[in-house]
């Protein structure tokens, strides 16, 4: 009879659910960068903002750029940031909800981290209603849900990595029967 020791349960259930405290830091984390993204969402950070902040990087490049051109790389730039905002959002989500110490990819908890994140995206854009020289916008919720998509994507390529380097690294196990 093949029986269980105690000490391998406990670590299979460590292996299986995270500690209080790095679950508090995981959603820690999340809920700090949801904070993040609201903060970005108010008038101060509007175009204005981001229309500087690219003609300083493009300063640095010793690049000019004509008006339309600026005009359509500004627009990218900006829909850009959203991506990258709702990327790391759909990465923490992902982290948080994720119920075991170990990275490993589980397509119900990737559904949901892009679910919440597109719930979050709207709220975020109702918000914008409220902010003078904002405003509301579908198709930036769209962009939003992308972009949790990518974090999820990038998400699922690092577990796949990491699976593919552990099933390629010989694992040096001693079974107590050896022994």
């Amino acid at each position: 009879m093949n029986s269980v020791t105690a000490e391998a349960r406990v670590g299979l259930a460590s292996t299986l659910y995270p500690s209080k405290l790095r679950h508090a830091i995981r959603w820690a984390a999340t809920l700090a960068w949801a904070g993040n993204i609201f903060r970005l969402s108010t008038s101060q950070f509007g175009g204005a903002l981001s229309e500087w902040l690219l003609r300083q990087l493009l300063a640095i490049a010793h690049l000019s750029l004509a008006p339309m051109t600026f005009a359509a790389v500004h627009f990218l730039f900006r829909k850009l940031a959203h991506v990258t905002e709702y990327a790391i959002l759909g990465a923490l989500l992902y982290a948080s909800l994720l119920r075991r110490v170990d990275f490993e990819w589980n397509g119900r908890v990737a559904r949901w981290s892009v679910v919440i994140a597109a719930l979050y995206s709207l709220t975020d854009e109702f918000h914008q209603m409220f902010e003078p020289g904002r405003g509301p916008s579908l198709i930036d919720c769209g962009i939003d849900t992308v972009g949790a998509a990518v974090g999820i994507l990038m998400v699922y390529l690092v577990c796949r990595l990491r699976y593919a380097r552990r099933r390629s690294t010989p694992a040096v196990v001693a079974s107590a029967a050896e022994t």
